[in-house]
């Protein structure tokens, strides 16, 4: 069953323009940001994001990888959230896993910017909802 969960979802996340990424703040709550789909996918379990280093949300994930993302598609009012744990990656092999030429727009020294890195977030389970009902899986 997880097998065609993750077919149906992967399809479904891949469609999405647009991506939310949920971090702990300082004082406890959850921070949440819309971001650019992720660069790289491995099945529902991980998902790669481009970002910069100096920002708010790589200080919380560096202090708390708690995390979750978040997927939607609003005309159909479908959605899939998964939760799990956010790494902030600096070495040069994830940083040029992901890398886009364009991308020194808003890293202009390139895949060895300082203020470049990736985020790898890993799902340990999720929730889906679709047609008015929402499923819960774990991911192995």
């Amino acid at each position: 069953m997880l097998c065609d969960v993750e077919t149906t979802l992967g399809e479904f996340i891949d469609r999405q323009g647009v991506s939310f990424i949920a971090s702990i703040s300082k004082d406890g709550f959850p921070h949440m940001k819309a971001m650019l789909p992720p660069r790289k996918r491995v099945g529902i379990r991980e998902f790669y994001f481009t970002t910069n280093t100096s920002s708010m949300r790589v200080a919380q994930y560096r202090k708390t990888s708690k995390a979750s993302i978040y997927f939607c598609d609003s005309r159909l009012f479908r959605g899939v959230m998964l939760v799990g744990r956010m790494e902030v990656l600096e070495d040069p092999a994830s940083k040029e896993m992901i890398w886009w030429e364009g991308d020194t727009l808003y890293y202009p020294e390139g895949v060895t910017d300082p203020d470049y890195c990736v985020l790898k977030f890993v799902a340990t389970r999720g929730r889906y909802y679709t047609d008015f009902r929402s499923q819960s899986f774990e991911i192995a």
